[in-house]
Parts: structure tokens; C-alpha cells; sequence
């Protein structure tokens, strides 16, 4: 079943690439890829802020698991899925499972303070403040904590739910629901 629109993978995809490249050009001699940071710190900002956008704006049949309201769950039932998970009994999702969805929260918001920091950092006003550069570096490893969860989140629940979730989020597919799973 189709699960994952275009715009939703292209933007997840991009994300992925730009903090990616990000990650890397930060890292290397500052003064050989400044400009590749820069650049890739404005394309995951856009892709930050299009993907909230989609996720109010998203009304197509097919666009319904982009919805925010679809994903977002309240925290007693992201605490629910969390017992039920560790109890090995969670249910399947179509979409973002309650704790998927927090984690999506989390990166856009991390990823969006990135921008935000690095951004503040080449103004005239916050240059050169080293509380600054510390906020982005911390940032940047909170960002990669938060990847790194959410990896691990993809591989378990492939694993558990027999259900490849790295193809599901290129072609857009998933196994339509059955029994118990909540769509």
C-alpha cells in the first residue's frame, strides 16, 4: 500500500543528504568547505521547514500518513508504545509509530537549531562568540544521537515487524495492514 508520498521522501532524502554533508564539511579544515556547510545548512533548513509545512498542509488520500495530526501522539500514548515495545507486544503502524513520530519532532527541531545557531554565527551581531560555536558543536552531536536512535528505531522495527522501512521509504510502500495494525 502507499504510504509515503514523493514530496515526503524527497524531503526525508534531502534532509538526510544535507546533514550528511553538513556533518562532514564541518569537520573537515574550515576554510576548504565553508561554503558546502553553508549551503548544505540552508537546504536542510528548507527541507525542515517544507516538511512542516506538508504536515499541516497534506490532504490528498495519498498524503494522509505526511499529516502531522496523523504521527503526533500524545505522550501517554507514546508511553503506552514504549511499555507495549518493551514488552516485545507493540503494534504495527502504517505510518510513524507514536515513538517515530516524537523522533521525527526531535530531528526537524535539532536540525532547525542547527540552521539557526550557524546561521546566528556568520552575523555581524553574534560573531566570533565562542557560547555560540559551543551551542552549534553540541547541537551537532545531539543531532547525531538523535540519528543514530532513529537508525537503530528503523533496523528494530524492520526487524520485529518483518517489514524493510529503508525500502518503504524510497519507493513509498508498505505492507498493507493486517490483524491488529493500526492504520
Amino acid at each position: 500500500m502507499r504510504v509515503w508520498d514523493a514530496l515526503v521522501r524527497t524531503l526525508h532524502w534531502t534532509l538526510a543528504a544535507a546533514l550528511s554533508t553538513s556533518w562532514i564539511s564541518g569537520h573537515w579544515p574550515p576554510s576548504h568547505f565553508d561554503d558546502w556547510h553553508h549551503t548544505a545548512g540552508y537546504v536542510a533548513s528548507a527541507a525542515v521547514v517544507l516538511r512542516l509545512f506538508w504536515g499541516f498542509a497534506a490532504g490528498r488520500a495519498n498524503s494522509r500518513y505526511a499529516r502531522l495530526t496523523q504521527f503526533v501522539r500524545r505522550p501517554r500514548d507514546v508511553l503506552a508504545y514504549a511499555r507495549a515495545l518493551r514488552a516485545g507486544r507493540e503494534p504495527r503502524y502504517i505510518g510513524h509509530n507514536p515513538l517515530g513520530g516524537w523522533m521525527a519532532l526531535a530531528l526537524w527541531a535539532t536540525a532547525f537549531a542547527l540552521f539557526l545557531t550557524g546561521w546566528l554565527y556568520t552575523t555581524d551581531w553574534l560573531w566570533g562568540y565562542e557560547w555560540l560555536s559551543d551551542l552549534h558543536a553540541w547541537l551537532a552531536w545531539g543531532l547525531l544521537a538523535l540519528v543514530a536512535g532513529h537508525l537503530a528505531g528503523v533496523v528494530m522495527t524492520s526487524w520485529r515487524h518483518r517489514e524493510n522501512l529503508v525500502s518503504a521509504m524510497f519507493s513509498g510502500i508498505k505492507r498493507s495492514p493486517e490483524g491488529d495494525d493500526i492504520a
